[in-house]
């Protein structure tokens, strides 16, 4: 079942929404606390989040900004603000439809059918058997389950994925983290990797990954026991 992330601070909105999506079959989640929403909305993994712009504490334009930095989409902007500008805005910094206020319920459920099937049809996908691995977005499904990796947990876990079962070494990290080898703290790679293990054991993926001491690393089932 698909997820809709609502961004909304009208309370009368959110629920309108909420009640129209659900409806139409989808699983959906509203952001009430604006002090985390960035966290919050990362945690979820959504299939489409829908984002208004005059937000309390923080602006929508900034949240879109960051969650198309972080793969994490798509976004549909839903909003009062009916000005060219800020739909061209909202659109350069990552928005994938911008539509003002008020809406017709059977337009925007329209567009957000549209959307999610354009990114489910983009979705590049690395199926190791245990979990799936969205190249694009950095998202990671185990069954039901999804969630939304940070940068460097994508660029770690990319690597281990394409070498396996072979050890992907230290040096090959630093590389695609940093762009070198030199003079990179192994104690900061050592730190990404408890965080990717970390967020991995949030979806059952416990010791998914293997450190071969004094080489790198490679996931559990490798050749190198």
């Amino acid at each position: 079942m698909e997820k809709i992330v609502i961004v909304e601070d009208d309370i009368f909105l959110r629920v309108e929404l909420e009640n129209i999506l659900e409806k139409e079959g989808y699983s959906v989640e509203c952001i009430s606390s604006f002090d985390t929403v960035l966290e919050d909305i990362t945690s979820t993994s959504p299939s489409l989040i829908v984002l208004d712009l005059n937000l309390p504490k923080i602006s929508g334009f900034d949240i879109c900004r960051t969650l198309k930095a972080r793969g994490i989409g798509p976004i549909l902007v839903l909003t009062s603000r009916n000005q060219l500008c800020d739909e061209l805005h909202a659109l350069d910094l990552g928005a994938d439809d911008y539509l003002t206020k008020p809406c017709h319920p059977q337009r925007l459920v329209a567009r957000i059918q549209k959307l999610i099937h354009l990114y489910a049809n983009m979705r590049v996908l690395l199926d190791v058997g245990d979990f799936q691995l969205d190249e694009n977005t950095n998202i990671l499904y185990v069954g039901e389950n999804s969630i939304s990796l940070s940068e460097n947990e994508g660029i770690i876990i990319k690597a281990l994925v394409k070498a396996a079962p072979s050890v992907v070494e230290k040096e090959e990290l630093f590389s695609l983290l940093w762009g070198s080898s030199d003079y990179v703290d192994e104690n900061i790679l050592q730190v990404n990797m408890t965080r990717l293990r970390k967020t991995l054991d949030e979806v059952g993926l416990s010791n998914l990954i293997k450190t071969v001491r004094g080489i790198g690393y490679q996931l559990k089932g490798g050749d190198c026991e």
